[in-house]
């Protein structure tokens, strides 16, 4: 299985991102030195394509096939590639405050912590649907590990279209995020471009 092993610093630094955006409290204290060059409207769009990757923990093949399948779905093809990028459960797990890191949900998600409708899912890029419960199984909900997570992701912010019960670690997607609702700063219209030269 390939893995990215980027320093997540070093890597926002390069693409401009905030770490926030990954659930990282850290700042870089160093600046990134780069010639005062222009960049080209390839390179603009590439950024923007490796920012998406980057940010769900995407590789390229998987990201490429989500692109074709956005682009056989109705509607707008960049809306419809971010909305299946936040549908994968990893980032849902995520979002409801069960991981401080899209990183750590994934592992939360390999490690058969995590059922879907009563169901044990461990595929992080398991696409969640619309009256989906997702929770923590019964027996690991007494492991420190979530003790400590819980602790740190408190104060976050839940989106409107999940509905979170954090003593009971689980959560019900109400519906599916409309792009308004997905907060990552990238612009999709460039990948777009950039997928259809």
């Amino acid at each position: 299985m390939a893995v990215n092993r980027v320093p997540i610093l070093k890597r926002c630094r390069s693409l401009g991102l905030d770490p926030v955006y990954l659930g990282i409290d850290k700042k870089s204290n160093r600046e990134l030195k780069r010639a005062n060059r222009k960049i080209s409207e390839y390179g603009l769009q590439l950024r923007e394509k490796q920012k998406a990757k980057f940010i769900y923990g995407v590789l390229e093949k998987p990201f490429h096939n989500y692109y074709e399948k956005a682009d056989r779905m109705k509607g707008m093809t960049g809306e419809n590639l971010m909305i299946i990028l936040e549908r994968r459960l990893d980032n849902v797990i995520f979002r409801m405050g069960l991981a401080r890191t899209r990183r750590e949900s994934r592992q939360i998600v390999d490690h058969k912590f995590v059922t879907v409708n009563g169901k044990c899912v461990n595929i992080p890029s398991y696409q969640v649907k619309a009256g989906d419960e997702i929770e923590i199984r019964e027996k690991s909900r007494g492991i420190q590990r979530f003790k400590d997570i819980l602790e740190v992701t408190g104060g976050r912010l839940v989106p409107e279209w999940i509905d979170v019960d954090i003593e009971n670690l689980k959560g019900i997607v109400k519906e599916l995020p409309s792009r308004d609702q997905i907060d990552v700063p990238v612009d999709e219209m460039l990948i777009v471009e950039l997928y259809s030269k």
